[in-house]
């Protein structure tokens, strides 16, 4: 219990520091929202009665710190505030565009997590042989590419030279599909972007899968199952496999942060209308309420994932929690 009490007071620092940043960032950038949104001749053009009104109501003649102070007493209520860009509320803006990216990042997760443990068991089972060879300088690769260029590589090949996929969006504009041909409409459009997003994050469960197969390959359980004459297969999947994937989820949570963020990159390559895109023209237009909601929700959902992880780690392997005495003083778990 007092170990779940720290692990909560640490998340809860870093949720403070993260939102502290969230707030700072945005107006360090240079330029102005009313010049971003209007433009300079624009602006040259208004009356300065007019100007001040725009400055009055976008907050934007209140010193930093109370700025600062109605953001946190706007996200104690759950407001996330009103979008300068969009004149809208922020939290309506993001629940038109979050969906989008938990399609792509949780599609992602998926796929990178399976194959990885898949060719990893395969490549570890097979260490030294031309299988291995063959996977490990692959996927050592493809993880050289940052997300946005291997996108772009996707996108020019299977989208434009042969195109068997749309260029952009998350659906066909104006065609008022529904039903399972919208369904497959949706999944026509998310192929691209998540196979890109798949293909360079898949480099972390796979070396970890491998890693981990290798060293179970040694333990007496795994002799003890071939002296009994079980098949390959069930040694390979059954026993090693099942304790070889274990780091993997430790590995899924922690990339939850950074398949957020190649997502975001992936979907301004797609023009997908996910949280990217978001962040693309809130940035273009000095739109900070947006911005601050993004990072906002960025920063819970990784929070959450990584928190999440570790309770479901220690449920999955026991080993870790450790040992009390009557003593008091714990011991060491053999691993």
């Amino acid at each position: 219990m007092l170990k779940f009490f720290k692990d909560g007071i640490n998340y809860f620092i870093a949720f403070v520091i993260i939102i502290s940043l969230n707030f700072l960032l945005p107006r360090l950038m240079p330029g102005d929202p009313l010049t971003a949104i209007y433009g300079e001749e624009a602006l040259i053009q208004m009356s300065p009665e007019f100007k001040s009104q725009l400055i009055q109501r976008l907050a934007l003649d209140q010193s930093l710190w109370e700025q600062f102070t109605s953001y946190l007493l706007s996200l104690v209520k759950g407001n996330l505030g009103y979008s300068y860009y969009y004149n809208a509320p922020v939290s309506d803006v993001i629940m038109g565009a979050l969906p989008w990216t938990l399609l792509l990042v949780g599609t992602a997760i998926i796929m990178s997590t399976i194959i990885g443990i898949i060719i990893g068991l395969e490549s570890g089972w097979r260490r030294g042989k031309k299988t291995d060879k063959v996977l490990l300088a692959g996927i050592m690769f493809l993880d050289g590419f940052p997300d946005f260029f291997l996108g772009m590589v996707m996108l020019i090949v299977f989208g434009v030279i042969l195109g068997l996929f749309p260029l952009a969006g998350a659906v066909t504009p104006y065609a008022g599909y529904s039903g399972m041909v919208l369904v497959l409409d949706v999944l026509k459009h998310l192929v691209l972007p998540a196979a890109s997003l798949t293909m360079v994050n898949v480099t972390g469960a796979y070396l970890l899968t491998r890693n981990a197969m290798i060293a179970v390959l040694g333990e007496a359980y795994i002799f003890t199952a071939k002296a009994k004459g079980l098949n390959d297969a069930a040694i390979r999947y059954r026993h090693a496999g099942r304790n070889s994937i274990l780091p993997v989820i430790t590995h899924t949570g922690m990339q939850v942060g950074r398949l957020v963020t190649g997502a975001l990159f992936i979907e301004t390559v797609f023009s997908y209308p996910g949280l990217g895109l978001l962040i693309q023209r809130g940035l273009q237009t000095r739109d900070y309420p947006v911005l601050q909601g993004v990072f906002f929700v960025i920063t819970v959902f990784v929070l959450i994932a990584n928190f999440s992880v570790d309770i479901l780690y220690k449920k999955l392997d026991p080993r870790l929690e450790p040992c009390t005495l009557t003593t008091g003083k714990k011991l060491n778990p053999t691993i």
